[in-house]
């Protein structure tokens, strides 16, 4: 936890004088009368080689609003904003500060509060659109948030600009619960001499909360898959899933919570199905085995073309893509060694002549998978079992 900007018993008059005294001794060169905490320390370190002006108001970056539109549609804590503003805006002194709901690249798309604090954060440019990262701003709680991957509290002179010090500002980031990635930060701002000592743990249970609301959400979506593609599917085996691989239903195979996130047109392979082609339902997929899976045969027949074009053709489906010289001669090697596959010292051998580039053929590998997913598995390198490629019977 990175909280901690100012004890609960502090004076705050007296904490802001400090670390004005700090600060300037710090940017100038010179010794402070205390050492400034380390999270704020690496902070001004990041700020001063990004060359911001420390007693300016830096350049504010800023997206339109109809992209600000954009991101509010599109990102998932567009749904739980009302869960954050309850929380945030339940509390006496809610009209002294503004909750903040940026994205993962710090643009602010949500911001309410006090009209005379909105006045105040309007001449910072803390505003709807603007980016608030550490590069453009300076040290700041979500930027230094977004920098650090943790929650942060800046009070008074922490901040790395003059024109933020008479500020605080509490800042949490909040994640997917089925991913973990991380979808944005939440900040509560205000007037620095009305920081409470609560205010952190009030923006994290926020956040809790929020990410809370997220997670049954998912279920839900998960339960409304699982009803929709119920007179769908058949016998098994094969998994119905959401866009991220999550599982919503299974049959003829033992339960699992999530596989590979599915894609169109790009063979995947799973425990027990072997390989898989999905198929797009309404609001999911449904992954089974190919005609070739599990050893059945070959199921999924490749065509290389002179010019790098690889068909693909799997069931009663057939798909096209384009390979570079390099991805096309993998491949063939892949398929001339046959069901034995080839170590990374074999693969570099062949294309390079030698075993001193095996870094170089796992990463031609990599690519190529990225490309063509799992017709072409590892341990050792090989096409995949039901996978023939046409001329390497």
């Amino acid at each position: 936890m990175a909280y901690g900007a100012s004890a609960p018993a502090s004076d705050l008059t007296l904490r802001a004088r400090e670390l004005q005294m700090v600060r300037d001794a710090v940017l100038a060169g010179g010794r402070p009368p205390a050492r400034p905490r380390p999270l704020v320390a690496r902070s001004w370190s990041r700020t001063l080689a990004a060359g911001l002006d420390p007693d300016a108001v830096n350049h504010r970056a800023a997206v339109a609003l109809e992209e600000v539109e954009r991101r509010r549609r599109t990102s998932p804590l567009g749904s739980v904003v009302d869960e954050l503003r309850r929380v945030l805006t339940s509390v006496a002194d809610a009209s002294l500060f503004l909750m903040v709901v940026c994205d993962a690249d710090g643009v602010i798309l949500w911001r309410e509060g006090a009209a005379t604090v909105r006045l105040q954060a309007d001449r910072l440019g803390f505003t709807e659109g603007a980016v608030w990262t550490e590069d453009q701003v300076g040290t700041n709680a979500i930027g230094t948030a977004l920098a650090e991957a943790a929650p942060v509290q800046l009070f008074s002179a922490e901040h790395f600009e003059q024109g933020q010090q008479p500020w605080y500002c509490t800042a949490h980031p909040v994640h997917d619960p089925r991913t973990g990635d991380l979808l944005g930060v939440v900040d509560v701002s205000g007037p620095a001499l009305t920081l409470h000592p609560a205010l952190g743990v009030l923006v994290e249970s926020a956040v809790r909360l929020a990410e809370g609301a997220l997670w049954r959400r998912h279920e839900e979506g998960l339960d409304r898959l699982r009803r929709e593609a119920e007179p769908l599917v058949g016998s098994g085996p094969l998994l119905v899933v959401d866009d991220h691989g999550w599982v919503a239903h299974h049959v003829g195979l033992a339960a699992r919570d999530r596989v590979e996130a599915p894609r169109p047109d790009r063979p995947m392979t799973v425990p027990g199905l072997g390989l898989c082609l999905p198929e797009r339902l309404s609001h999911g997929w449904l992954v089974r085995p190919s005609s070739g899976g599990a050893g059945a045969g070959a199921g999924v027949l490749l065509r290389l073309g002179a010019d790098g074009v690889l068909d693909v053709v799997a069931d009663d489906r057939a798909w096209r893509v384009s390979l570079t010289r390099r991805h096309a001669e993998v491949l063939g090697h892949l398929a001339a060694a046959g069901r034995s596959g080839l170590t990374a010292a074999a693969l570099s051998t062949l294309l390079y002549g030698d075993t001193a580039h095996v870094v170089s053929a796992r990463a031609e590998v990599s690519r190529l998978r990225r490309v063509v997913g799992a017709l072409v598995t590892t341990g050792p390198y090989r096409l995949a079992d039901g996978v023939v490629l046409d001329g390497s019977r």
